[in-house]
């Protein structure tokens, strides 16, 4: 799932389930797009070349996203949840949901930061809201 930090953006993940009437508990691999894309440059810099798992390190649930966007943004904003089954009941394509292995990405490149901490740097930080906003 790549995230950016433009929460104006209608495709922006995180701006997406902000709008979900509910959301699922299920922790995910994911790419902040704003630590990644330099990376990929830096990558074509030194040839590397391969298959690598272009994510950040761990995985981080739709609440956790959440629960930060209203700590750092909206601290009004709420959100409900449904189960797995019931997720499964009211969508059209089943969703996969997986921690990918971001090891060989992060030996070559030790200061990618794990998602949470990203997700708190790249997104959050720059978008936060202060004083009576």
């Amino acid at each position: 799932m790549p995230i950016s930090s433009d929460l104006t953006n209608p495709r922006n993940f995180i701006t997406k389930i902000t709008r979900y009437n509910k959301v699922v508990i299920i922790p995910n691999s994911m790419t902040i797009l704003d630590e990644l894309l330099p990376i990929s440059i830096e990558m074509g810099k030194r040839n590397l070349t391969g298959i690598w798992n272009f994510t950040n390190p761990g995985v981080v649930s739709h609440n956790e996203i959440l629960e930060k966007y209203r700590d750092y943004i909206d601290p009004g904003f709420t959100w409900n949840n449904f189960n797995f089954e019931e997720q499964a009941k009211v969508i059209l394509a089943r969703r996969s949901n997986n921690e990918i292995d971001a090891n060989k990405l992060k030996s070559e490149f030790p200061e990618l930061l794990s998602i949470k901490e990203s997700f708190i740097k790249y997104v959050f930080e720059p978008n936060k809201k202060t004083g009576g906003a």
